[in-house]
């Protein structure tokens, strides 16, 4: 299905019946990475998968940010008339929804984040380094300047959340462990949840995983 929001025409699947909710997939991804968790949520949930700008099967447009993904989710969400949905979003997509949560209030009823961080530096160094180096060499490749110099979200940002929030990481993260801790604790009354022997995404990406931590958590 497609919806025009923002000037760009976004992809997003429909699926099951239920309470809402939204999936947000990762850098440079599309929603076909959700394939089994979509299955499993359908069963109680109404489930919007969603292709951000530039990414899948939807446009570009002017430019791209995660304060414009942001900004087209909650376009999105607002265009199709979804009653406070929860959101799940993975890497890329956990930092928009982090960004929904601080900048539209009252919009989400709750969120769920995997492998999110609040700025580069929260990634591992060996990570960090190596995207600033491609970036240097990769000309025009505005997702992977994105990551290096997106987001900037701050400890005060995080503490306006009020929402619950589950913030989830593999035990062997592409995001340092002590900031996933750190968006956690500044989160007012956040779950935080390690993934035993689990990578950035290796528990995400066509697995049925992922439901075990978060299928409770988005019941309304």
């Amino acid at each position: 299905m497609w919806i025009t929001v923002n000037g760009v025409e976004l992809y997003y699947q429909k699926t099951g019946q239920g309470s809402p909710v939204v999936l947000l997939h990762g850098n440079g991804e599309s929603h076909r990475i959700f394939d089994v968790l979509i299955r499993q949520l359908a069963t109680r949930h109404t489930v919007y998968a969603l292709d951000s700008r530039g990414q899948g099967r939807s446009q570009m447009g002017d430019g791209i940010s995660y304060n414009q993904m942001a900004r087209d989710t909650a376009a999105f969400i607002r265009a199709l008339g979804l009653e406070k949905p929860a959101v799940y979003g993975f890497s890329d997509g956990g930092i928009i929804g982090l960004l929904l949560a601080i900048h539209w209030p009252g919009l989400l009823s709750r969120l769920a984040v995997s492998g999110a961080n609040a700025m580069p530096q929260g990634m591992r160094a060996r990570w960090y380094w190596l995207f600033r180096v491609m970036d240097q060499f990769a000309g025009e490749a505005p997702m992977l300047r994105m990551m290096v110099q997106e987001p900037q979200i701050t400890a005060e940002q995080l503490r306006s959340i009020r929402l619950p929030v589950l913030v989830l990481a593999g035990q062997r993260d592409m995001v340092r462990t002590q900031h996933t801790c750190w968006i956690a604790q500044n989160i007012p009354g956040s779950k935080l949840c390690f993934v035993p022997k689990a990578g950035h995404g290796d528990y995400i990406v066509h697995s049925p995983r992922v439901y075990h931590y978060i299928k409770d958590f988005l019941r309304p």
